[in-house]
């Protein structure tokens, strides 16, 4: 009988031990991810903000390079300042956007406030991106972006931009 209430109260004991060290391994699982998850957030906003500064300096190879080079990705402006709307489609169609873009404006224009404030949902390989920008030119923007992590560098796939001007009292 002694064997037996012994036997069991190093079983409870040992129970009661690996039930305690479970939140742990939870919480350190969770920093993991966390850490992991700050640490693509991060390249997701190097990525934006590199794209941003070669588009207004108009280098089209560093702009170039943050792009995904795919018949299927789109890149959608919708400028409710001045009423007007683009889409291209492809990187075909984007590319050549933005070359006749640089050709007929030539001059870098004023690189906005780099962002550092980017609402990120990631999905693998894969990144749904959301932020606000203030441009010296255009006002104020929505951008979103579709990303793809190709060959361990953070992409863009698709580009939505809302362009809401600046206000008439500023």
């Amino acid at each position: 009988m002694i064997i037996k209430r012994l036997t069991l109260f190093l079983l409870t004991i040992i129970l009661s031990l690996a039930c305690k060290q479970q939140p742990q391994e939870k919480t350190e699982e969770a920093i993991t991810k966390t850490e992991v998850f700050e640490q693509e957030k991060t390249a997701i906003l190097n990525t934006l903000n590199s794209e941003t500064e070669a588009a207004f300096s108009r280098d089209y190879e560093a702009w170039q390079d943050k792009w995904v080079h795919d018949p299927k990705i789109t890149k959608v402006y919708i400028n409710f300042a001045d009423s007007t709307f683009s889409e291209s489609i492809g990187w075909d169609g984007i590319s050549q956007f933005v070359k006749d873009y640089f050709m007929a404006h030539p001059e870098p224009e004023p690189v906005p406030e780099l962002v550092d404030d980017i609402d990120v949902r990631l999905y693998g390989t894969g990144a749904w991106v959301i932020y606000e920008q203030q441009d010296a030119l255009r006002g104020l923007k929505r951008e979103t972006r579709l990303m793809e992590k190709v060959d361990g560098q953070w992409k863009i796939a698709g580009m939505q931009t809302t362009i809401y001007g600046s206000k008439a009292d500023d």
